[in-house]
């Protein structure tokens, strides 16, 4: 299946879903997101704690959204 074909089978399968279904989607990738971006966090800043690890997350989600 080439990226093009798997693209629309997966828009597919997204038109076939209820609103909820689609929010959860959203809301699971965007904690993923989070997770990913928190371990770089924690990698960039090893003796960060939990506290300043989420402070750090927040600071950035804040510049991606821009002025």
């Amino acid at each position: 299946m080439t990226a093009a074909a798997a693209a629309e089978k997966q828009i597919e399968c997204y038109r076939h879903m209820t609103g909820q279904q689609r929010l959860a989607i959203a809301l699971e990738l965007h904690e993923l997101s989070c997770e990913m971006a928190r371990e770089g966090i924690r990698c960039q800043h090893p003796n960060a704690d939990a506290d300043e690890v989420e402070c750090l997350l927040r600071r950035r989600l804040e510049l991606a959204r821009g002025p």
